[in-house]
């Protein structure tokens, strides 16, 4: 019996000193992943170090003309026109990149600045954080995959990879926030109901008089598709010349069932641009699509 509760005093030992390899390694290994992180840290060149959140303004041309955005209440505007309906992870994307560019290497005892292209840019981006600091960046030549960059005027130059043009590199109709179609087909649409100059007509699902139509204006609701846009942010002034002032555009109020919840379309129908398509807006929206001359004519019913 004695020998017993020896060997299992044995076995136990050897399991605490395992256990205590396994643990003293699995600290170790952590340690040197952390001091082999700390390393890898303090060797990247930072060009900038802004946070992202901090960034309340930027501007810049990198080839499709001047872009400006402006922050404020943490929404994005573009500065040149505010309502324009600016998607909200681009110009988010843009500060993180602003904010912070590592740079491949840091130049030491270079040439000229005019040297490296940088006495007349061929980029220059900047950006102010909420303190009211403004920071510049100017991109020269490019020598392989990389930028020549330095910072305002303070006469270090970085090579930084080309990609950070890369994610600045959108015209302002890339960085449109269309609006939202629903699904709408005969086996959802209520009724649709279209007025004009004064005239009501109707088109009940209810109606077994009119299950054909039904199905015709069904179709058109459902090939819409908002992609194209003549107008991101139209005045009110200008929508006669799209045919969508009051008194002039065809209202199509289309009632449907979403989750066993009825709810309303309201487009508005406009002009022909002369191209095989009608100016064309959705709800309270302030953009002006551009619909396909079949595709109203299917909504309507001709």
């Amino acid at each position: 019996m004695m020998k017993k509760k020896r060997g299992l005093f044995i076995l136990a030992g050897a399991l605490v000193a395992l256990l205590a390899v396994y643990f003293g390694l699995q600290a170790w290994n952590k340690s040197q992943e952390e001091k082999e992180q700390a390393e890898n840290e303090a060797a990247v060149v930072h060009v900038t170090e802004t946070d992202p959140e901090n960034i309340v303004s930027m501007s810049f041309d990198v080839g499709n003309g001047e872009m400006g955005f402006v922050k404020e209440d943490g929404i994005w505007y573009c500065a040149s026109d505010r309502d324009f309906p600016l998607a909200q992870s681009y110009p988010e994307d843009m500060a993180a990149a602003l904010g912070g560019i590592t740079a491949d290497r840091e130049l030491e005892d270079g040439d000229s600045m005019a040297d490296y292209g940088l006495e007349e840019p061929v980029y220059t981006l900047s950006y102010t954080d909420a303190d009211g600091s403004a920071t510049e960046l100017y991109l020269g030549n490019m020598t392989g995959d990389y930028y020549y960059v330095t910072v305002g005027d303070a006469g270090k130059v970085y090579t930084v990879v080309s990609t950070l043009i890369d994610s600045l590199n959108y015209t302002l109709e890339d960085m449109a926030q269309l609006d939202e179609y629903p699904s709408i087909g005969s086996g959802n649409l209520v009724k649709e109901v279209i007025t004009h100059n004064g005239v009501t007509v109707t088109y009940d699902s209810g109606n077994e008089d009119q299950t054909e139509d039904v199905a015709a204006v069904a179709g058109g609701l459902g090939a819409v598709t908002l992609s194209e846009a003549a107008d991101y942010s139209v005045a009110d002034e200008d929508l006669a010349g799209f045919g969508l002032d009051e008194a002039a555009r065809i209202t199509v109020k289309a009632t449907y069932t979403e989750d066993e919840e009825e709810k309303v379309l309201t487009l508005y129908i406009g002009n022909e641009n002369g191209d095989g398509s009608r100016y064309v807006m959705i709800n309270d929206s302030r953009i002006v699509y551009l619909i396909s001359d079949e595709i109203c004519d299917n909504i309507l019913n001709k």
